[in-house]
C-alpha cells in the first residue's frame, strides 16, 4: 500500500513537470519558434502555446526594438587624426527563424560588425566632413549594417554617433581657429560699417556744399550739443568763428537791403499837394484922367 501512493506521488510529479514543459505562454512582444527533434515546424504567435515535452522545444524571440551602445574606439580619420568615438546601434528582429538559426548569437555578432562597420566609415572622411556631416555617416553606417543583417533577420533601424573625443592638441588648434574666424567677422563688419559711414559722410557733405548755410547750421548745433554736456571750458575753432562773423555780416547786408528796399519804396510814391485854384480873370474898364 505504501509502494502504491509513492508511485501515485511520482507520476503527479512526473505530470506537473510534463505539463509545465508542455504549456507555454508568449507575451505580446515576442515570436516562438518551435523546434521539434532538432527541425523548425513553425512558429508560435502570441498566447498559449502547448507543445510535446521532450520532443519539442520553443524558443522565445522578442521582436521588440533593442539599444547597443557601441563602445568607444581609436579611429584614424582620412587626415591622420586620432578620435575616440562611440556610437549607439538601433535594430529589432523581423524574421524569427533566421535570428535563431542563421547565427548563434545575434547580438554579440551585430556588435562587433557595428565596431568594424563604424571603423571602416569614419577611416573614408576628414575630421571637418565627421564633425559637420554625421548625419550622412550614420546613413552609411546603417546601410552597410543592413546588408549583412538582414541575412540574419535582423534589421538595423538607426545608428547615431554619441560621443566624439578629440586629442588636447587638435582641441587647442580649433578653438584658435574658432577665435581666429570669430575676429575675421568682426573685422569684416566693422569695414562694411566704416563704408557705409563714408558713404554718409559723403552724401552729406554733397549736400552742404550745395546749401553752404548747412554747414553754418551744423556748427551751431554742434555748439549746442557742447552747452548740453556742461562742460566749463569750450574751444571755438578759427573756422568757426570765421563762419559765425561771415554769418553775422551776411545778416546785416540782408537788413540793410530791406532797409534800403523799404527807403526807395517810400521815394517812389508822389507827395500829396493841394489842389490848384484856378486865377479869377477880371474886366477892366477905359481909365479916365
Amino acid at each position: 500500500m505504501a509502494w502504491l501512493i509513492v508511485v501515485l506521488v511520482i507520476v503527479i510529479i512526473l505530470a506537473l513537470i510534463a505539463l509545465a514543459l508542455a504549456i507555454h505562454v508568449v507575451t505580446q512582444y515576442e515570436m516562438g519558434v518551435q523546434f521539434r527533434f532538432g527541425r523548425v515546424i513553425g512558429t508560435r504567435k502570441p498566447g498559449l502555446a502547448i507543445i510535446i515535452p521532450v520532443v519539442d522545444r520553443l524558443t522565445k524571440v522578442t521582436l521588440r526594438i533593442i539599444t547597443m551602445p557601441i563602445q568607444s574606439q581609436g579611429i584614424i580619420t582620412k587626415d591622420n587624426v586620432s578620435v575616440d568615438i562611440s556610437a549607439v546601434a538601433y535594430f529589432r528582429v523581423i524574421d524569427a527563424v533566421k535570428s535563431v538559426v542563421a547565427i548563434e548569437n545575434v547580438y554579440s555578432a551585430i556588435d562587433q560588425i557595428a565596431q568594424t562597420t563604424l571603423r571602416k566609415v569614419v577611416g573614408k572622411h576628414t575630421l571637418d566632413e565627421m564633425l559637420a556631416e554625421t548625419d550622412v555617416i550614420n546613413a552609411d553606417i546603417r546601410k552597410i549594417l543592413d546588408v549583412t543583417t538582414l541575412d540574419w533577420g535582423v534589421e538595423v533601424t538607426l545608428v547615431e554617433l554619441k560621443d566624439i573625443q578629440l586629442p588636447e592638441t587638435m582641441k587647442r588648434a580649433m578653438a584658435k581657429q574658432a577665435e581666429a574666424e570669430r575676429e575675421k567677422r568682426a573685422k569684416i563688419i566693422a569695414a562694411e560699417g566704416e563704408a557705409l559711414a563714408a558713404a554718409a559722410l559723403g552724401d552729406a557733405s554733397d549736400t552742404m556744399m550745395a546749401h553752404p548755410l548747412a554747414l553754418q547750421l551744423r556748427n551751431l548745433q554742434t555748439l549746442i550739443e557742447l552747452g548740453v554736456d556742461k562742460n566749463t571750458t569750450v574751444v571755438f575753432p578759427a573756422p568757426l568763428m570765421s563762419t559765425i562773423s561771415e554769418l553775422g555780416a551776411f545778416l546785416a547786408r540782408e537788413a540793410e537791403g530791406a532797409a534800403n528796399a523799404a527807403a526807395t519804396g517810400a521815394a517812389v510814391k508822389l507827395p500829396m499837394t493841394e489842389p490848384v485854384v484856378p486865377a479869377r480873370r477880371t474886366r477892366r474898364g477905359p481909365v479916365h484922367t
